[in-house]
């Protein structure tokens, strides 16, 4: 079973753009009528966003078919020669961002969240700079080793997301590495404790992560947030490079919601391709009940 599964991954992976993203879409529907929790979950959360920021473009039925091409596309990204993937970035807006990180000989900590296709965003910066990635094994055992080999080419490396990991991301940046993160993964417990605090995300609390402004803190890195947008009609993606508003204070609280400003800045710039699927509102083993606020309904594990 786990062969065929890896040959259908693959087969998806070698298809054309335009035809990867038409499947991802009818994948998308299909998981919207098939799935009541990830229906609520995901109406719930854009729900939000719209109430937080009275967007009139954002649609829900963008949406859909965007969460469906988000997972079809990983098989590309993950598959697909390198060569191939590069020449899918049609542009890229903010690299002086790096080169300008670069010249003052600063570590840099890139940081995507599920918006666009982070992983074409990867394989485009280690195209152009080695970085290392923090990343989280995925639900479905037989996918790691194929993410894995996916993410390590062109001179990537990675890192899991646990304590040794951390520690190869901090022994990266104090090098004068560069390592990329994920900012809006809800943290996982570690030792019976979630690494986190609440913050508001979009008018409402969600549990984030407190280990981006610790690194940043504690080597003097350039944070800088990117992503890649996905192009319409398989032509591509556009990456985008922004750098922090402000440095991260050091209250950790404060430093949780610049986190999120950051990100809601991002998702404003193509709402309907965020992975609104994830529960990102959920309140992970080990972790403190959320603020309480009226008409918000955290989810437990």
């Amino acid at each position: 079973m786990t062969t065929l599964k890896t040959f259908l991954f693959r087969s998806i992976g070698a298809l054309p753009l335009r035809i990867n993203h038409a499947l991802g879409a009818t994948l998308g529907w299909l998981a919207w009528w098939l799935s009541p929790r990830h229906r609520r979950i995901t109406r719930e959360n854009f729900q939000q966003f719209l109430n937080a920021t009275d967007d009139k473009k954002a649609n829900l039925n963008d949406v859909i078919p965007a969460l469906g091409r988000g997972v079809s596309e990983l098989a590309i990204a993950w598959t697909a020669p390198v060569e191939k993937l590069y020449t899918m970035v049609r542009g890229c807006d903010g690299w002086a961002h790096v080169d300008a990180a670069k010249a003052a000989n600063k570590p840099i900590i890139f940081v995507t969240p599920h918006l666009g296709c982070y992983d074409i965003a990867g394989r485009y910066l280690e195209s152009l700079i080695p970085v290392t990635a923090l990343y989280r094994s995925p639900k479905q055992a037989w996918l790691e080793p194929i993410m894995q080999a996916g993410r390590v080419r062109g001179g990537g490396s990675t890192a899991r997301a646990d304590a040794s990991g951390v520690r190869t991301l901090l022994k990266t940046l104090k090098h004068g590495g560069n390592i990329v993160m994920l900012p809006d993964q809800v943290p996982a417990p570690e030792s019976g404790k979630a690494d986190g605090v609440w913050a508001d995300f979009f008018s409402r609390p969600a549990y984030t992560m407190t280990l981006l402004p610790r690194l940043s803190e504690s080597t003097n890195a350039t944070v800088l947030f990117f992503f890649a947008e996905r192009l319409a009609k398989g032509r591509g993606y556009k990456v985008h490079i922004l750098p922090m508003n402000e440095p991260f204070s050091t209250n950790k609280n404060i430093a949780a919601r610049q986190t999120n400003a950051m990100v809601e800045k991002l998702v404003l710039m193509c709402p309907e391709q965020y992975l609104w699927g994830y529960n990102r509102y959920k309140q992970p083993a080990g972790a403190p009940p959320a603020p309480d606020r009226s008409n918000d309904i955290v989810e437990h594990e």
